[in-house]
C-alpha cells in the first residue's frame, strides 16, 4: 500500500448544530472516484483508528473515504467531556445521517457505500439518504444483548453494565473508559443509553418513538453484508446475523471472518481495521465485484 492518496479534512455540520470533524482520503495519483464511501465508527473508536483502513479502499476500489468522529468526542471534542449532552440515538441517527447527506451532497452521481463497525451499522434505516446506498457492510454489528454473550465473558458484561460501568459514570460525570482500561471516555449519556439497549429484550426499539424517531426499514434496498468475527465475545455472529431483521428490504449476505482467515492469533470486536490485520480487509469486500 502506497502513502500518495489524497487526504483532507472536512467539516460536517449536523441540523441541531453539531460540528463533526471528518477525513476524506481520496483515490492516489488524482484518480476520480468511482465510488463514494462513509465509516461510521463503533462507540468509543476514533476515526483515526479507521485511516490506514480508508487508504486501503482508497486506492483498491478508487473510493473517497470519509471518515469522522461523533459529536463530543475525538476530534470534534468542542469542550470537557463532563459537559456533553450526547447520547447513543445522536451519535447513531443524527451524527451518522449528517455525514451520509455530506458523502451524497459532495459525490451526486456516484456510487455510495456504507461501511459500519458496531454502532456505525445500526442506524442506516433512520437516515433519509438510505435509499442513496447502493450497499452497507456492517462489521461486528447487531443488536447485543447483555446475556447474549459466551460464558468465559460473563464476568466482564454484569461488571460494565451493573458494577463498574455505572459507579464510575455516577462518581465521574462521565465514563471514564481510559480509567477502566475501555479505551477511550464517553459522555454519560451515551453510556447510559447504550446500556439501556444492551440490558432491553428489544435492544434500541427501547426508544423508538422516544429518544429517537420510528426508522423506515425499506428505505434500503441495496446490498448489505453482515461481517461477524469469530472470536468476537463482545458481538457473537449469530447476533451479527440478527441485524438482517432490521434490514427487510434488502438483499442480505452473511460472513464469518476467522482469525485464521487474517492470519491473525486473535481478532475480536475492534481489531479487524487494525493494519496488524490487514489481511482480513479483502474479507470484507469477498463476493463485491
Amino acid at each position: 500500500m502506497t502513502d500518495d492518496t489524497g487526504d483532507q479534512s472536512v467539516h460536517i455540520t449536523t441540523p441541531d448544530g453539531a460540528q463533526l470533524a471528518g477525513r476524506l482520503v481520496l483515490p492516489p495519483d488524482g484518480r476520480e472516484p468511482r465510488l463514494a464511501v462513509v465509516l461510521h465508527g463503533a462507540t468509543g473508536v476514533p476515526r483515526d483508528y479507521y485511516t490506514r483502513f480508508a487508504a486501503w479502499l482508497a486506492q483498491a476500489r478508487d473510493a473517497a473515504v470519509l471518515t469522522y468522529d461523533y459529536r463530543d468526542f475525538g476530534a470534534s471534542a468542542a469542550g470537557p467531556v463532563t459537559r456533553s449532552g450526547a447520547t447513543m440515538a445522536m451519535w447513531g441517527v443524527i451524527d451518522q445521517a449528517a455525514a451520509l447527506d455530506w458523502l451524497c451532497d459532495h459525490y451526486p452521481e456516484t456510487e455510495i457505500w456504507v461501511i459500519g463497525h458496531s454502532l456505525g451499522g445500526l442506524c442506516l434505516p433512520f437516515h433519509a439518504n438510505a435509499g442513496r446506498v447502493a450497499r452497507l457492510i456492517a462489521v461486528a454489528s447487531g443488536p447485543a444483548h447483555w446475556t447474549k454473550h459466551p460464558l468465559s465473558y460473563m464476568p466482564s458484561v454484569v461488571a460494565f453494565w451493573f458494577l463498574l460501568g455505572p459507579l464510575a459514570t455516577l462518581l465521574c460525570g462521565y465514563l471514564p473508559g481510559r480509567l477502566l482500561g475501555l479505551g477511550a471516555d464517553l459522555p454519560k449519556g451515551v453510556f447510559w443509553q447504550w446500556r439501556r439497549w444492551c440490558t432491553s429484550r428489544g435492544f434500541y426499539r427501547v426508544d423508538w418513538g422516544q429518544s429517537m424517531p420510528h426508522p423506515t426499514p425499506d428505505r434500503m434496498t441495496g446490498a448489505v453484508t453482515l461481517v461477524g468475527i469469530a472470536d468476537d465475545e463482545m458481538m457473537p455472529p449469530e447476533r451479527v446475523r440478527r441485524l438482517a431483521d432490521f434490514y427487510p428490504a434488502a438483499t442480505i449476505r452473511h460472513r464469518v471472518i476467522t482469525p485464521a482467515e487474517a492470519g491473525s492469533k486473535a481478532i475480536g470486536h475492534l481489531r479487524v481495521f487494525a493494519e496488524r490485520n490487514a489481511r482480513a480487509w479483502p474479507l470484507l469486500l469477498d463476493g463485491i465485484a
